[in-house]
């Protein structure tokens, strides 16, 4: 019998409803998400605050957008990092870099890999969805 001062607690388990057919992978800013019902990648980028300080925009540019400057502008968070997620098509690598500020350009700290650029003396940072 219980006495008026004692508690009752349920327990419950809650499970979480899985869509991915392979686990999520994290690349230090990078995070990937492979889907069963639909061919995509869902990678979640990343910018950290000290990589962009002060800054008033960021845009995520790269092949999957044809190196568009103003076709995928990054969300600030409280933090004051920069974050977006794109869907890619998976099995493939997208050379990207950040533009910040419209002024000046920034790599990944956490990219896959890094390539030379074509223009100028640079590097472009690489996710791969492999």
């Amino acid at each position: 019998m219980k006495k008026n001062n004692e508690k009752t607690t349920t327990k419950r388990t809650i499970r979480k409803k899985t869509t991915s057919e392979k686990p999520t992978t994290t690349s230090g800013g990078i995070k990937k998400e492979y889907f069963k019902t639909k061919n995509i990648c869902r990678v979640t980028f990343r910018l950290p605050k000290i990589a962009a300080s002060n800054a008033k925009s960021v845009y995520i540019v790269g092949d999957f957008n044809n190196w568009n400057i103003h076709a995928d502008p990054m969300k600030k968070l409280k933090n004051g990092d920069y974050t977006i997620k794109l869907d890619l098509e998976p099995g493939k690598e997208y050379h990207y870099r950040y533009f910040i500020d419209e002024s000046r350009w920034e790599n990944d700290w956490h990219a896959d890999k890094y390539v030379r650029s074509l223009y100028g003396d640079s590097d472009n940072s690489v996710v791969t969805t492999f």
